[in-house]
């Protein structure tokens, strides 16, 4: 098989088991184009997928999904990118007809597939194929590095969206990994007056307030709640629950009484219990929020481009394509913010 008829590609094919497998480069199905990969983050998602901890996406599965890359070849007919594009996959492959599609929920479409994440293919791979239709096209002063966080960031701008106006309005932000910096980044555009975040590590809690946080707080802290509400000399308006475990929702709704509103944004691994006669009585708001829709990628876009957006705080750790059992390690630490596999 020649160079050209082939391709590496990243599988998860156990639990715990990441392999760099030798496949034929795929034949491209109508409205499909093939794009060579230049990077392809490595998220909390992947995080849980590769211990086979997700409650939607088990092993085998062909991961990347924060995938950036320049378009090689396209099927007949295809207008909306052309060869030498480059581009960025917004991952929900929706079907367009169901109920949440034609009411402007395509996020939530009920016939669902998952670039990365389930589907037949994925963006960890020196090429893929993909529906053009689900493609941005890379504004052409962005760095891989900027054009690497449109998806990532794109995940909390739909949940500030959702959450409502924070123009003047408290915000507490529960973990500072990935989505709880990019969390804090798309609340202080919406306009957030104070903005307090919390993380178990001392590292993660100074890169949040080196990005515009007015306080972090040590997230072991015994009653976690009431550290924050002193903070804020006040309840929360918005909390955004970027870790999603028992006590810290526990913790957000005990930040938001009363009357304030808890958006559920980290990836939930497990079920967990809410104290309803507290939320019924106190008017407490509980949001989730599911991945995103077009206009928060442009959202994602016009923030990172806006000239104040440093890609190079969040992206901290990079590996080559045939080392990505390394970077899927490496996330397992906790102490790394983005992690990105890049082409070799």
């Amino acid at each position: 098989m020649s160079k050209e008829q082939s391709r590496r590609r990243v599988l998860v094919s156990a639990p715990d088991v990441v392999e760099v497998v030798t496949e034929a480069v795929p034949n491209l199905e109508p409205g499909e184009v093939l794009v060579k990969m230049s990077v392809s983050g490595v998220c909390g998602s992947d995080k849980a997928g590769v211990h086979g901890e997700h409650a939607f996406m088990k092993p085998p599965y062909y991961p990347g999904h924060e995938v950036v890359g320049v378009v090689v070849a396209a099927a007949e007919g295809v207008e909306e990118v052309a060869a030498g594009d480059r581009v960025t996959v917004e991952p929900t492959l929706v079907c367009g007809h169901c109920k949440p599609c034609r009411h402007g929920a395509e996020n939530l479409c009920e016939n669902l597939e998952f670039f990365g994440c389930g589907f037949r293919e994925g963006g960890m791979a020196d090429v893929f194929s993909v529906p053009a239709r689900r493609l941005h096209k890379i504004p052409a002063g962005f760095s891989d590095y900027q054009a690497a966080l449109i998806e990532p960031l794109a995940t909390p701008v739909h949940a500030v969206r959702l959450a409502g106006d924070l123009r003047g309005k408290t915000v507490a932000i529960l973990g500072s990994g990935t989505i709880g910096l990019l969390a804090l980044t798309a609340a202080r555009h919406a306009g957030a007056a104070k903005i307090v975040s919390t993380d178990t590590l001392a590292a993660k809690r100074d890169l949040a307030v080196a990005l515009g946080a007015d306080a972090a707080v040590d997230a072991r802290a015994p009653d976690l709640a009431g550290t924050v509400r002193g903070e804020m000399g006040e309840s929360v308006d918005v909390v955004f629950d970027c870790v999603s475990h028992q006590s810290t929702l526990d913790a957000a709704v005990k930040m938001a009484i009363k009357g304030g509103t808890v958006v559920v944004l980290g990836g939930a691994r497990k079920p967990v219990t809410v104290d309803l006669p507290v939320v019924q009585e106190y008017q407490i708001r509980l949001q989730g929020a599911a991945t995103y829709r077009w206009e928060d990628f442009d959202d994602a876009v016009a923030i990172i481009g806006n000239g104040t957006f440093d890609a190079g705080r969040f992206i901290t750790a990079t590996f080559p394509l045939p080392e990505a059992a390394a970077a899927f390690a490496a996330i397992g630490s906790g102490r790394e913010v983005k992690i990105l596999v890049v082409a070799d």
